[in-house]
């Protein structure tokens, strides 16, 4: 009895200091961004400049930058995401699946830099010698296809960023395959149809719970930094000329530039893009979150 009360007593102290300290994060967070909200306020989201010289800054480029890339890199692993959760559910031996889902996961926990590294060195260059410099003598007439190639860019930055999210996505995906009802799975093959249809069918289910997935890899690519810092050319600006032009993102700037501000408002208007980085990656984590426990109620429910 008295262990028990030990136990219960801890866990809470730490499911407490945990709340705390979040709560802690916000506060510091706007704390340190209180000189530009008061300078700036809202207007600070819309505006589209950003000159340290002459203390004038706006996210607003940065926010479509990162909304756009994140976008792009989830438009880009979805497929892939849903594809190989179905391989390794429905065709390959289990065995088999199972060593495959553990490489896949081990994927998610590799340290960002090595993607970027392997964006910078290796993705990069095939792409511009062997991708974007055939697009731009096929349909270099048309602005979306113009402009320098350098290899880095807003769309290389978003197959980095896609190839990082596609783990989290593929291992909620199997996971979500793998719990669908046995009887609806056995309904559908008594009606003969072939893997084919009962993949569709299996999609269809568990099209809720793969919409929450989504947005889990989503939040993934919003909030990452060093990967996507190295490849996407860090250029501010409001919209790209070109798919190969290079962008900005909230996250990158933050890393390229904190430790080269030298007065309080640029500080402050940075910690600012860190205070609206957070609020966007926890509204999207939340959202998520919530649809997979809708989810699960009616699963369990069925």
């Amino acid at each position: 009895m008295f262990g028990d009360k030990i136990f219960k007593y801890t866990t809470a102290f730490f499911a407490f200091f945990i709340v705390i300290s979040f709560l802690m994060l916000i506060y510091e967070l706007y704390k340190g961004s209180y000189l530009a909200i008061s300078k700036f306020g809202l207007s600070f989201i819309k505006n589209t400049v950003w000159d340290p010289v002459n203390g004038v800054f706006g996210a607003l480029p940065l926010i479509i930058g990162t909304i756009v890339v994140s976008l792009l890199s989830l438009l880009f692993s979805l497929p892939i995401s849903i594809g190989v959760a179905l391989v390794l559910v429905l065709y390959l031996p289990r065995k088999i699946s199972r060593g495959l889902a553990v490489l896949i996961e081990t994927m998610a926990g590799v340290p960002s830099v090595i993607y970027g590294l392997w964006g910078l060195y290796v993705l990069a260059p095939f792409l511009r010698e062997n991708v974007y410099s055939v697009l731009q003598s096929m349909f270099g007439f048309i602005p979306l296809f113009s402009g320098p190639n350098y290899g880095i860019g807003f769309l290389t930055g978003s197959m980095v960023l896609a190839l990082m999210i596609t783990p989290i996505i593929t291992a909620v995906t199997k996971d979500l395959l793998l719990a669908v009802p046995t009887s609806i799975k056995e309904a559908a093959v008594s009606l003969g149809p072939k893997k084919k249809e009962l993949a569709l069918i299996m999609i269809k289910y568990i099209k809720p719970g793969l919409f929450a997935a989504s947005l889990l890899g989503l939040g993934r690519a919003i909030g990452e930094t060093m990967a996507i810092s190295m490849v996407i050319g860090n250029k501010f600006k409001l919209f790209p000329s070109s798919l190969f032009d290079t962008w900005y993102t909230l996250s990158a700037i933050i890393a390229n530039e904190f430790l080269e501000a030298t007065y309080d408002l640029y500080i402050s208007s940075l910690v600012y893009i860190g205070l609206l980085l957070l609020a966007v990656t926890l509204a999207v984590i939340i959202i998520a979150r919530i649809i997979i426990w809708r989810f699960s109620k009616v699963r369990g429910e069925i």
